[in-house]
């Protein structure tokens, strides 16, 4: 059959794949729980019936606030195919976000995971008045209403022709989700996909994976697109969906799992770098250099023009070192995308040569999400790139180089919002990112940086500090930074240290501390980071160099509001936070 609706995935898994062993699955009490695709539909059906006795119809918002689960899809689905409107929350964000939100989308409807997320929105969900019904995931006491019990209700009340009826009536190019942006600034914006926004990019992005490949592990949110999409593309391909318990189980969960394919973050490839680095300190001299020897080697891999002695090496290395890896990871990988940021290119040959292929991706909510990506053709993955531009999808640089595209995958708009629509859709269909690129003579895409964070210091140069940030993190040293300088006579930064490798630096050398306030004030340390500044200072010009730094104790994080939920630092809530200390530096 053919997939133009994102409810036809089912129907299409249905259809093709029926024997598969599972569509969903997650871990409760220690045991895997799978879901058949026969057992999804029959769910998602009685989901939608219960929907449609209560009185949801097309156009009504439902609201989903939860982590992985496969109920999460169920939900999602089911609301679609009524013709009713999926708005998945992140379940990390303020309660002024919450408030915002379900306001705005003027939600009917809402489910929520967890008595901690319960207790977090109970106290404003009477200021939303459009809200009419409210569900947990599972029963939580006589307060709220549980998931069990709408599937009752629609077991009770099927209505399948009614179904056929509401399935039949909705377009290829209706509303199917409202996604509302985590950003970086500002109240999050409600991004409008339709169903064949989403569709069109599972067929372009269908021949990535390889055929064999069966299994899926799911870690990062489902509310973010890029998450999203790819698990509505694992659907499509008949591949079964695994769900990690958290992100400190997901080691465990490879292992037990052994998926061929799985998305990640820049963050958390570059943390099992660092473990695997550390792991080889304390070998016997022997071990030591052999282990070092192949960690450099596989930061060196490239794709083409590698010399028969580099990759005679590599196969030694391999069979010593890198096999050993593979099986601590769990490694079956034929793919492992990687998106929300710029990914370091020695860390994409690591991961590629130890046998973890990275492929990289770039792309916006608004953009459904991929405009470009790592493909299985010529030319189509280079270390240091996003890929090609996804096919259908137009790609172009305007005034200082700002990457626009034009396409299938570009959004209806923001909802409630024509004028920022207007801003970032101009008359021709070009949506504006904000973002800066390049190309390489191959077509390739290479990301540079954001036009918002462009800063001129006071003797009128442009300072790109996403460049001079990307470069300083290569070190081991460094876990996070953030460069400023608008309107300053230099760029200066706030740096925090990857405090792992820091405790095991100063072990080395037998420094003493007793908090990460200490460590960062130690004479030693600072001597230390003096080192690394200057070393990655050479790599740009005078006036893009960290002329002044500070070394902070606190850990950024989505914890503490620091990062967004894709890991990227929120400048202004940064800037805010140390405006003191950023004030002194330049004093």
């Amino acid at each position: 059959m053919e997939v133009t609706r994102l409810f036809d995935i089912l129907d299409n898994y249905l259809e093709k794949f029926p024997e598969q062993d599972a569509a969903l699955a997650c871990k409760r009490e220690g045991i895997w729980k799978k879901f058949s695709i026969q057992k999804y539909v029959e769910l998602t059906n009685n989901i939608s019936y219960g929907m449609l006795a209560l009185g949801i119809v097309k156009g009504d918002k439902v609201g989903i606030v939860s982590g992985n689960r496969p109920e999460w899809n169920m939900i999602d689905f089911a609301t679609m195919q009524i013709g009713a409107i999926s708005i998945p929350i992140y379940p990390t964000i303020s309660q002024d976000d919450y408030r915002h939100i379900l306001n705005h989308a003027e939600m009917k409807m809402i489910f929520i995971e967890g008595k901690e997320l319960r207790n977090k929105l109970k106290p404003i969900l009477p200021e939303i008045k459009s809200l009419s019904y409210i569900y947990t995931f599972i029963d939580q006491g006589a307060e709220f209403s549980f998931l069990d019990q709408l599937i009752e209700l629609g077991k009770s009340n099927p209505q399948p022709e009614k179904l056929i009826e509401l399935k039949t009536a909705i377009k290829a190019e209706d509303l199917a989700t409202i996604i509302y942006t985590s950003g970086t600034t500002g109240y999050p914006k409600g991004v409008m996909l339709s169903h064949s926004n989403i569709v069109n990019q599972l067929k372009s992005l269908k021949t990535i994976p390889a055929t064999w490949s069966k299994t899926a592990l799911s870690f990062l949110p489902l509310c973010h697109a890029y998450e999203r999409m790819l698990v509505y593309l694992y659907q499509y391909l008949g591949m079964s969906v695994y769900y990690a318990e958290s992100l400190a189980t997901i080691a465990d969960n490879i292992k037990e799992v052994n998926p061929t394919m799985m998305s990640a973050v820049p963050r958390l490839l570059e943390k099992i770098y660092d473990k695997l680095y550390l792991s080889g300190k304390k070998l016997p001299f022997i071990q030591h250099r052999i282990y070092y020897w192949a960690f450099s080697l596989a930061t060196h891999y490239q794709l083409d023009g590698m010399s028969s002695w580099m990759k005679l090496e590599l196969k030694i290395a391999d069979k010593l070192i890198y096999s050993k890896w593979r099986a601590a990871i769990g490694g079956n990988f034929d793919i492992v995308v990687s998106g929300g940021s710029a990914i370091q290119p020695h860390i994409a040959s690591f991961f590629s040569a130890i046998g973890m292929p990275v492929f990289e991706g770039y792309g916006l909510s608004e953009t459904s999400p991929v405009i470009a990506v790592s493909q299985r053709v010529k030319h189509g993955r280079r270390f240091g790139t996003v890929g090609l531009p996804l096919p259908g999808v137009e790609v172009k640089l305007a005034d200082r180089n700002e990457i626009i595209c034009r396409g299938h995958n570009v959004m209806i708009g923001y909802y409630k919002d024509p004028e920022l629509t207007a801003e970032l859709i101009d008359a021709e269909g070009w949506f504006h990112t904000g973002d800066t690129g390049k190309f390489t003579s191959e077509g390739q895409l290479i990301i540079t940086g954001r036009l918002k964070s462009i800063f001129k210091t006071s003797f009128g140069k442009y300072v790109n500090p996403q460049s001079i940030e990307s470069k300083f993190t290569e070190s081991p040293f460094i876990d996070n930074m953030i460069v400023v300088g608008e309107n300053k006579k230099f760029a200066a930064a706030l740096i925090v240290p990857d405090f792992v490798y820091l405790k095991s630096w100063c072990l080395k050398h037998k420094i003493q501390y007793t908090s990460n306030n200490m460590m960062i004030n130690d004479q030693n340390v600072q001597m230390r980071y003096a080192e690394e500044v200057k070393k990655y200072n050479q790599f740009f010009g005078d006036f893009e160099q960290v002329k002044r730094y500070q070394l902070v104790h606190e850990e950024w994080s989505t914890e503490n509001d620091f990062l967004s939920p894709t890991l990227k630092i929120k400048r202004n809530v940064i800037e805010q936070f140390y405006a003191d200390r950023i004030e002194k530096m330049f004093q």
